[in-house]
């Protein structure tokens, strides 16, 4: 097949989980005689952004979306025209790229793109978190999971983001104008779902969609779990040293929400003299985290190319991912578990789906909040690390296992017809 995967995130120095997962899906399709180009951003200037990201095929800037604040932050209100602008700008990049394609795969952080895509086009959109319905993506908000779900609840979040302190009072303008974007927001990405071939990265993430947009058309959805090159990550493992006791790898952007600080704060003071904490990656919270916690038993690394904080990973006793967040399908737990590392992490988000793919039992531990999770880690730490076993020849979440179901996906017939505005018509026309 012809495939054109596109995303906003694609290219860039450094490259977060999302484009991670673009650039590996189309570098196995590669491997696996398929045609793959990455359709992308054009205002981050790179001499070879193929290179740059780790692309083997052809990279194609289409589309600038620089400076897409709006003055959102200094009005303290989400706006309902910015999000389709700029998803329109990115489907004009796509109808003028398509031609030749069999199949245009977006990954991407506005899920109503697929909504302003001429006809003819077999458009499929991966969602890789909570953005189909949050305007954050995150839904967390005071150190905790948001479980609001009226759209004029979400000026919680405009408001603040107008800097540091207390905010602008939300007011009724500002509610109002809020709770139209986010109504407008989730209804577009209904219908985008109803028009158009949709994967969820996790059924926790199509439950959370339905709970916010209880009528949503979801008939044209799967739900297909991220995937990882596990011949490559076999290889790592096989070649990595063994396993040094008390090394703990955690690895992620450092950022309200990765559990980063939480972690680090639970785990002062109540880890085995022996272990050792290292943290790789960089982000807003580094800076403060790192003079608060750095020394004998934690050192930060800053970030790493993914090819770095792999090998870092194969020879941890122990990786941790500190998520309080609910992450949707964690690429860093499946690397750890295709890797034959144990992983510790929170049931929380789409975690405890990825149970099924452990290599042996306990691999993955799972606690329900983070003093618990801190003390499992030392529990674990306390003994020796697993011994080092042949790697089995598959895993559950490689390619070769989902790739299949994927094909299968994009070969199925384009149904271009907004349901939802079908029913609207039929419901005048009567």
């Amino acid at each position: 097949m012809r495939i054109l995967m596109v995303s906003e995130d694609l290219p860039g120095e450094q490259v977060g989980g999302l484009g991670k997962h673009v650039v590996t899906l189309a570098n196995r399709l590669l491997q696996e005689g398929h045609a793959v180009e990455i359709l992308g951003r054009a205002d981050r200037p790179s001499t070879d952004p193929a290179r740059q990201i780790g692309f083997a095929g052809r990279f194609r800037p289409g589309f600038a979306i620089a400076r897409p604040g709006w003055k959102e932050e200094q009005l303290g209100m989400f706006n309902p025209l910015k999000r389709p602008w700029f998803a329109r700008r990115i489907a004009r990049a796509i109808d003028a790229h398509a031609a030749g394609f069999d199949v245009v795969h977006y990954h991407g952080h506005l899920p109503m793109t697929g909504l302003y895509v001429r006809d003819g086009i077999n458009f499929v959109q991966t969602r890789h978190d909570q953005g189909s319905e949050c305007l954050t993506h995150l839904r967390f908000i005071d150190g905790a999971v948001c479980e609001r779900l009226a759209p004029g609840a979400c000026t919680a979040c405009s408001a603040r983001r107008a800097g540091p302190g207390p905010g602008p009072s939300p007011g009724p303008v500002r509610t109002a104008l809020t709770a139209l974007a986010v109504s407008g927001y989730r209804s577009q990405a209904a219908r985008a779902f109803a028009r158009h071939k949709t994967v969820f990265v996790s059924d926790f993430l199509r439950r959370r969609f339905l709970r916010a947009v209880p009528d949503a058309d979801l008939s044209r959805s799967r739900v297909i779990h991220n995937l990882v090159d596990y011949p490559a990550l076999r290889a790592l493992a096989m070649a990595a040293p063994m396993p040094q006791a008390g090394e703990v790898v955690l690895a992620g952007r450092i950022d309200t929400g990765k559990g980063f600080a939480e972690f680090l704060d639970a785990a002062a003071g109540r880890l085995p003299a022996h272990a050792r904490l290292t943290v790789v990656g960089d982000g807003p919270l580094r800076a403060a985290l790192e003079r608060r916690h750095a020394g004998p038993q934690v050192r930060f690394l800053g970030w790493q190319d993914h090819a770095a904080s792999l090998a870092l990973a194969a020879r941890a006793h122990l990786c941790v991912v500190p998520s309080v967040c609910e992450e949707a399908c964690s690429t860093t737990v499946l690397e750890a578990l295709a890797l034959g590392r144990g992983c510790v992490a929170l049931a929380r988000g789409g975690t405890p789906e990825l149970t099924q793919y452990v290599q042996y039992p306990g691999q993955l531990a799972l606690a329900p909040a983070m003093p618990k999770l801190v003390a499992r880690l030392a529990r674990l730490l306390a003994a020796p690390p697993s011994p080092r076993i042949a790697p089995p020849a598959d895993f559950g979440a490689d390619a070769a296992r989902l790739l299949p179901t994927l094909l299968e996906l994009y070969a199925e017939p384009a149904d271009l017809l907004d349901r939802h505005l079908h029913l609207e018509q039929r419901g005048h026309a009567g």
